[in-house]
C-alpha cells in the first residue's frame, strides 16, 4: 500500500460529463508524466455510463478511479437544468466525498484537492480532511471564467446589470474579452428566476476558496484576456492556462502488441478513401441533441452544400432539451427515423451518416478531415485547434454561445451560422469554410496558426508547461 513517504498524490474530483472528466483525466496523466505524482479521479454514479466506463478502463496504473455512491436526485423536478443537477448532487455527496478524502489522507502523501466547476462545495470536504491545497479545474474558455468576473463577491457583473442579460441592446465589456451580446453570455445566466441562475451565482463567490484556479485554455486562442487574468487582483486565486488538456489519438488503444485489436471503425475506413483536406465532421458532442426540424434542415443543406460530410446523427432533442444526452450520451431513439426519406441514399457517394458516435479525436486528426461543424462545447474547440481543423459554430446550450463569439469574433478561428438556420445559410457557410477564398480562407489559416501556438506552449519552457510546474511548485511541502 501507499505511504506517506510515497509519491505526491492529487485527488480529482469530475462533476458529470465527459467535458469534464476528460480534460481532468488528462491533467493527472500529465502530472504523472512531468512530476511524478499519482492521482484519484472520483466520479459520480449519475454518469456511470458505457461510454464512461470504457474511458476510465484505459486510465494508466498512476490514476485510480472511484466511484462516489448513489445520490438521491429524485425529488428535483424532471426539467430541471443541468447544471442544477450537477450542483445538487455534488452537494449530497459531500458526506461520502469526506470519507474518503480521510482514507487518502492517510495512506497517502495528498498534497491537493482539484474539482472542476460544479464541484466547488467539495471544498468543504477537503478542507475538513485536512488537506492542504484545493484547487479549482475550470474546464472551460477563460472568457467563460471571467463572466461573471471572479470574485471578490458578490460578481460584478450580476449586481451592474439589474434586468436580464438576454434583453442588453448593448453587448457585455469585460477586460480583454470580445464583447459579448447579452444573447451569448452564458445560458445559466439568461433566466434570474432560474434555479440554475443562483447556482452559477454561488459558484463564483465561492471561487475565494480555492488556492490556485487551473483553466483549460492557452493564450493564443484568448490572448488579451490571458493578458489581463494573470494580473495579480486582490482577493483573486492566481489563474494558471494549463490546456489544451485534450484525449489524445492513442489514448482508448490498448498498449499491449498482443492483445487482440477492435477492428477499424466504419468512420475511419470511409475516411480512408476521401482526399485530403475534403471532409466536414459534423458532431454535436457527447450531450448534445437538435430539435427534429433543425436536423430536417442540417440534412438538406448538407445536400445541397456539395461537401463531403461524416455526420455523426442522435434522436432529437424534441421531447427533452438540447442538452438531453449529457448524462448518457448514447442516443434515447433510431436517428434514421428522424432523417428526410431518401437523404441517406442520396447522398452516399458524398457522405457517411453515423449513429451516436465516431472516434472524435481520430476523425478530427485524419487527413482527410477539413472542416468541423461543431457545437462550440469546449473540449471539442480545443481538440478542432489541436489538430488544425477550421470551425462552423452551431452553438446549443452552457456556455457553447458565449465560445461561439470568442472563436469568430474574437480570433477568428470559426464562421458562425446565423440565428435562423436554414438550408441555404447551412449550405453556403460550409461551402465557405471548406472552399471559400474570403472568410474561409482567413479562418483556416488562423487555425493553422493555433495548432501551431497549442503545440509551442506544451512543449518544455512553454507557457502551459511552465504554469503548471508553477502549480505544482505551490504543492510542494504539502502533507
Amino acid at each position: 500500500m501507499t505511504t506517506k513517504d510515497g509519491p505526491p498524490h492529487v485527488a480529482m474530483l469530475a462533476t458529470p460529463g465527459m467535458g469534464h472528466l476528460i480534460p481532468l483525466a488528462e491533467l493527472a496523466k500529465r502530472l504523472a508524466a512531468r512530476h511524478g505524482a499519482t492521482a484519484t479521479l472520483l466520479t459520480f454514479a449519475s454518469t456511470a455510463s458505457a461510454t464512461q466506463r470504457a474511458f476510465l478502463a484505459t486510465l494508466p496504473p498512476s490514476v485510480s478511479h472511484e466511484t462516489l455512491p448513489p445520490a438521491d436526485l429524485s425529488d428535483l423536478p424532471h426539467d430541471a437544468l443541468v447544471e442544477t443537477r450537477m450542483s445538487v448532487e455534488g452537494t449530497r455527496s459531500l458526506p461520502a466525498l469526506a470519507t474518503i478524502l480521510a482514507e487518502l489522507k492517510r495512506t497517502t502523501r495528498l498534497v491537493a484537492f482539484v474539482t472542476d466547476l460544479f464541484g466547488i462545495d467539495a471544498f468543504d470536504a477537503a478542507r475538513d480532511a485536512g488537506v492542504g491545497r484545493r484547487c479549482l479545474f475550470f474546464p472551460g474558455s477563460l472568457h467563460a471564467l471571467m463572466l461573471p468576473p471572479p470574485p471578490p463577491p458578490p460578481p460584478e457583473l450580476v449586481v451592474s446589470i439589474p434586468g436580464e442579460f438576454r434583453d442588453l441592446t448593448e453587448p457585455v465589456r469585460l477586460p480583454g474579452c470580445v464583447p459579448i451580446p447579452g444573447p451569448d453570455v452564458l445560458s445559466p445566466l439568461q433566466d434570474r428566476s432560474s434555479p440554475a441562475f443562483g447556482v452559477m451565482v454561488h459558484l463564483a463567490e465561492r471561487f475565494l476558496d480555492a488556492h490556485d484556479i487551473l483553466v483549460n485554455s492557452f493564450d493564443a486562442v484568448e490572448p488579451e484576456v490571458a493578458t489581463v487574468i494573470r494580473q495579480p487582483k486582490p482577493g483573486r486565486p492566481p489563474v494558471y492556462p494549463v490546456g489544451p488538456l485534450i484525449l489524445k489519438a492513442d489514448s482508448t488503444s490498448d498498449a499491449s502488441d498482443t492483445a487482440p485489436q477492435p477492428p477499424r471503425p466504419a468512420s475511419l475506413e470511409w475516411l480512408d478513401r476521401q482526399p485530403p483536406k475534403s471532409v466536414i465532421f459534423i458532431s454535436f458532442g457527447s450531450g448534445g441533441a437538435l430539435p427534429a426540424e433543425q436536423m430536417r434542415g442540417l440534412t438538406l443543406g448538407l445536400e445541397i452544400s456539395e461537401q463531403r460530410f461524416l455526420w455523426v446523427v442522435r434522436s432529437p432533442s424534441d421531447e427533452g432539451s438540447l442538452s438531453s444526452n449529457y448524462y448518457d450520451s448514447e442516443t434515447k431513439k433510431d436517428p434514421f427515423a428522424y432523417l428526410p426519406e431518401g437523404f441517406v441514399e442520396r447522398t452516399k457517394d458524398m457522405g457517411l451518416v453515423v449513429p451516436s458516435w465516431a472516434p472524435q479525436i481520430e476523425v478530427l486528426s485524419h487527413e482527410a478531415t477539413g472542416g468541423f461543424l461543431t457545437h462550440c462545447g469546449w473540449n471539442s474547440t480545443l481538440e478542432s485547434l489541436v489538430h488544425g481543423v477550421p470551425m462552423v459554430e452551431w452553438p446549443l446550450y452552457a456556455e457553447q454561445r458565449l465560445n461561439a463569439v470568442m472563436l469568430s469574433e474574437g480570433v477568428g478561428a470559426a464562421i458562425r451560422l446565423p440565428e435562423m438556420k436554414e438550408k441555404e445559410t447551412i449550405a453556403a457557410a460550409v461551402r465557405e469554410l471548406m472552399a471559400g477564398e474570403a472568410k474561409g480562407a482567413a479562418v483556416r489559416a488562423k487555425v493553422a496558426e493555433l495548432k501551431m501556438a497549442a503545440a509551442e506552449g506544451l512543449r518544455e519552457g512553454g507557457a502551459a508547461t511552465a504554469a503548471l510546474d508553477g502549480v505544482v511548485e505551490n504543492w510542494a511541502g504539502e502533507n
